[in-house]
């Protein structure tokens, strides 16, 4: 592909900025997962433990039984008691790679490769079958077939909730046609989504910030989708974009205040996490990333070059209205650290009103994946950012 290719590809690309629409009402699915905001607070809780050696834990989330399950690469390790004892490590699948998804209309979790199959679990994790799936391109013909997309080093999909698209699967993904240095400042984040529980996916329009790859996204209680991505063309905060209509279009993008992407002193960025909690009546979010200044940003002809030196502190926000604003955070390990994402409990299990970050961390930044469990109570104990206010209801 020559550099004539790029510049077409990055003039349509510019022309898919359009303007936002209302989501529909809906029936909500969420009913049968959402709980009080009570077991998330009380006495604060935090624990801490290393699960595999060496750089991954690419996925973690619960299943409907609360069983909490951490990936990296083909293995993966169960906790059945909220995260205090795990499982010895067992494989997936021979190819086992990709992003994690527990489908709520079935309780099945799933392992979503784009490149045309998935591993699926309807045991919690015991045990797994490999099936193959259809991915279809977006309105640029980017993704047919699952063709240059890759969904490695992405917070887990989400089963939408409320809303028109109740039952959807989503799932965050990247357009990558090649890692070489001149493709850096053309590929983009994405989404893949299902109708029809995960046998045939639709490739959404691009996140509208190019030079982008590996993001988080969550749904608010609204039906529109909150799309955090990580960059690497230029040194600043995250970028965030919602979602009107289900995931096929990323619209009205900003860059957060608040919030960094990776190492401030670095226009590389870093896989962080984001995930709303399951608490009724309410839309707040816990945000993962690294909380440090340092890095560096390569020379202007190297742009969009690897520099993922000087990642330490491995931080938690949290959000009480949406991500609007993130009034409260609080760091889990000052030490080497680098990618993060995130799970959360389920109501009427041993997980329930536990928040847990798995991430890359320990004596150098790619030692060993860690797991810590923690509550909102601890959270609150920890820093104002000055980015507005804790709202009283939930203080003690």
């Amino acid at each position: 592909m020559n550099k004539n290719t790029i510049t077409t590809t990055l003039t349509a690309l510019a022309l898919l900025a359009t303007c936002g629409v209302a989501p529909a009402a809906g029936d909500a699915l969420a009913g049968k997962f959402e709980g009080k905001l009570d077991p998330f607070l009380g006495g604060p809780k935090f624990a801490m433990q290393e699960l595999f050696k060496g750089r991954g834990g690419r996925n973690i989330v619960t299943a409907q039984d609360g069983t909490v399950l951490v990936t990296h690469e083909k293995i993966v390790r169960r906790s059945t008691d909220g995260g205090k004892t795990w499982s010895d490590a067992a494989e997936i699948g021979p190819d086992a790679t990709g992003n994690a998804i527990v489908d709520e209309k079935t309780g099945g979790i799933m392992l979503v490769n784009p490149n045309g199959y998935r591993w699926i679990s309807a045991d919690a994790g015991l045990t797994w079958t490999r099936e193959e799936i259809k991915v279809l391109p977006n309105k640029m013909g980017h993704g047919a077939g699952g063709k240059d997309l890759n969904a490695n080093c992405f917070q887990p999909g989400v089963t939408l909730q409320f809303g028109k698209y109740n039952g959807r699967l989503i799932t965050p993904v990247r357009w990558s046609p090649s890692n070489a240095l001149m493709w850096r400042p053309v590929i983009y984040n994405t989404a893949i989504y299902s109708d029809d529980r995960g046998k045939t996916w639709q490739t959404s329009n691009p996140f509208p910030v190019l030079g982008t790859g590996e993001a988080a996204l969550a749904e608010i209680s609204d039906g529109r989708i909150l799309y955090s991505s990580r960059e690497h063309m230029t040194r600043g905060n995250r970028y965030f974009a919602w979602s009107y209509d289900g995931g096929e279009r990323w619209l009205n993008f900003w860059r957060s205040d608040i919030l960094p992407d990776g190492a401030r002193g670095s226009s590389y960025g870093c896989m962080g996490g984001l995930i709303r909690l399951p608490v009724e009546g309410r839309d707040i979010l816990i945000y993962s990333n690294l909380d440090c200044g340092g890095g560096v940003t390569p020379r202007i002809e190297q742009a969009g070059a690897s520099s993922g030196g000087g990642r330490e502190k491995i931080t938690v926000w949290a959000s009480f209205d949406g991500g609007v604003t993130w009034p409260m955070k609080r760091l889990v390990f000052a030490g080497p650290s680098a990618y993060s994402n995130l799970g959360v409990g389920r109501k009427g299990t041993p997980s329930e009103g536990m928040i847990y970050l798995a991430f890359e961390g320990g004596k150098n930044m790619y030692e060993a994946v860690q797991v810590a469990a923690f509550n909102l109570s601890w959270l609150l104990q920890g820093e104002k950012t000055g980015n507005g206010e804790v709202p009283q209801w939930v203080l003690p």
